[in-house]
């Protein structure tokens, strides 16, 4: 059974589209709950359906974080949407 919480994290995480990224910091403002970026990673950790674009979720400070596939497989599928790279950091289509 989902909270409140979760289902709005899910929501905001699926209007995330291909190509960009937000902070998990960003998602818990979205779903109305701005100190809880580590629920955000702990919900999406867990998440198992495809149509919730996780990877596309990443740290403040512009490194990739955790995903429940891997940061391998996490990195890869960024690249593949567009997302740029530099010493491991993002630089391109962020938003804090």
């Amino acid at each position: 059974m989902r909270s409140n919480f979760q289902k709005k994290v899910f929501n905001v995480v699926k209007k995330i589209p291909e190509g960009k990224v937000l902070s998990y910091k960003k998602v818990a403002e979205l779903a109305g709950l701005p100190l809880s970026w580590r629920a955000v990673g702990n919900i999406l950790n867990k998440n198992e359906d495809k149509r919730i674009p996780c990877h596309r979720v990443v740290r403040a400070d512009r490194k990739i974080g955790g995903y429940n596939k891997g940061e391998r497989i996490k990195t890869y599928l960024l690249k593949k949407e567009g997302i740029i790279f530099k010493n491991g950091k993002i630089t391109s289509r962020f938003t804090k």
